[in-house]
């Protein structure tokens, strides 16, 4: 990993503000608040009305360093997960009024709302607020009192505000037809953070796509190599064929490709720092004979049948669901007759992406470009482009490992990840890394391996079993 270059590490998700900006945002607002804020007495019985039917107990700390046990179970005894830090009266604010965790997961970024202990615990508070009932009654005397918080505070809340600037991360532009510049702009305000960042808590190959857990025990290092065999074994790669890997990352597919099987392996990015850093590996693997990597949008890939064997790992979850069509007929239109097709991706367990919390967060702070579909409607967009689907494996489990392996390599990194990104950023891949693995593990979001072939006059030369998989 190379040293640190401000001028190039700079966060897309939130320039690094200068020097005490590093520190964790958390020390700056205490600092602030214990002697600025008013009203913790408002803001205590606020918290204890809005959580009073908690199916569990849940501890609460004040910004003046005063704390809370609520809940319906909170006399019991049992120690509690994870507390709840609120650094600000704004956020207590934001609890009553808001009604949109959303709003709770950006005080997070900020830093004024904090997590001590057990996040994903914390996490499933969110099922809570969204169900959250109280009387008429109840819910005007809450609010009643959360205004007269807000206004004991006004004056702070505005000197807050300036601080805040510095340090919440920027929105990704709004993607409205997946263009070209679209597409570009929101792969490289995700995948262009920082080399050095993924590489604190990606495997030691920087595969950024779900690992494959031959067992619940087995590293990460070796589940993202099992999983680039399992690719390879499904298209039966063979040395001299020629491979194409669009959306290639860092090239950890294209290389173990050419290393393993000799193929002529093409990947192709939207990413300047992941090109150049798969450059890179490719040179140092003495690989520049058998692989190249370029910067170009899969709609402008040139020619016909020119791949025996085409990839997609981790990628189509960005073309935007009205340009599928034109995704699968372009990778169609570049693969030979009876020629293999692997879609890897993500899907929904619904029908289209529709607007929600959930989505909007996704495309505000994470993948600007992101929309997903379910299962059956991604394999028929495949049929419809001419492609006979051969085989298909749900992945779900796997991703919900990997995800907390991605999270914990993340959580133990978090001092060398300030000196690539900012503490806003680092919450915000904490937060949504921690929030998918918790989707995937309930069944909201799936993930499958689609194995096709080009439908040709001769069928492609499959097995009659899938034994050669595991062999």
């Amino acid at each position: 990993m190379s040293t640190p270059n401000p001028s190039t590490t700079e966060s897309r998700l939130g320039a690094i503000s200068p020097a005490g900006a590093r520190a964790p945002i958390a020390k700056t607002i205490q600092a602030f608040a214990a002697g600025s804020y008013r009203g913790s007495e408002l803001a205590s019985g606020l918290l204890m009305q809005l959580f009073r039917r908690y199916p569990g107990s849940l501890n609460l700390r004040l910004w003046t360093g005063a704390t809370l046990r609520v809940g319906a179970n909170s006399g019991s005894g049992a120690e509690a997960p994870y507390m709840l830090v609120f650094h600000s009266p704004e956020v207590v604010c934001t609890t009553v009024l808001g009604g949109n965790p959303l709003r709770l997961a950006e005080a997070y970024f900020r830093g004024d709302l904090d997590i001590e202990g057990d996040l994903f615990a914390a996490l499933e508070l969110k099922e809570h607020l969204e169900s959250l009932k109280l009387t008429p009654a109840e819910k005007l005397r809450a609010a009643g009192t959360a205004l007269k918080l807000r206004a004991l505070n006004a004056d702070r809340v505005a000197e807050r505000g300036i601080e805040q600037a510095r340090v919440v991360p920027s929105h990704g532009r709004a993607v409205k037809a997946h263009s070209k510049r679209e597409n570009r702009d929101s792969i490289q305000f995700h995948y262009d953070v920082s080399n050095e960042f993924y590489a604190l808590w990606l495997d030691r190959a920087m595969v950024y796509s779900c690992a494959y857990f031959e067992n619940p025990d087995a590293g990460l290092d070796m589940a993202q190599e099992a999983k680039l065999e399992h690719i390879c074994r499904k298209l039966m790669l063979k040395p001299g064929e020629k491979f194409l890997d669009v959306g290639c990352g860092w090239g950890a597919l294209v290389i173990h490709a050419a290393r393993r099987y000799g193929v002529q392996a093409h990947g192709i990015t939207l990413s300047e720092r992941q090109l150049q850093l798969a450059s890179q590996r490719i040179a140092e693997a003495g690989l520049q004979h058998l692989v190249s990597v370029e910067l170009l949008d899969y709609r402008d890939l040139p020619g016909e049948v020119l791949y025996d064997k085409v990839a997609s790992v981790g990628m189509f979850e960005h073309v935007g669901l009205k340009n599928l069509p034109l995704y699968f007929s372009t990778i169609h239109r570049v693969l030979k007759p009876a020629g293999l097709f692997l879609n890897h991706g993500i899907t929904h367990d619904c029908e289209g992406w529709k607007d929600s919390m959930s989505t909007e967060f996704i495309n505000r702070y994470v993948f600007p470009d992101g929309q997903l579909d379910n299962i059956s409607n991604i394999q028929h967009a495949m049929e419809r482009a001419k492609f006979e689907i051969a085989d298909v494996e749900a992945l779900r489990a796997h991703y919900a490992l990997t995800l907390r392996h991605w999270v914990e390599r993340l959580d133990r990194n978090h001092a060398l990840a300030l000196q690539y990104v900012n503490e806003s950023t680092y919450r915000v891949w904490r937060l949504y890394m921690a929030a998918c693995a918790m989707e995937f593990e309930s069944g909201d979001i799936g993930i499958y391996q689609v194995l096709a072939s080009k439908r040709a006059a001769v069928a492609a030369a499959l097995p009659l079993t899938r034994r050669h998989l595991y062999a």
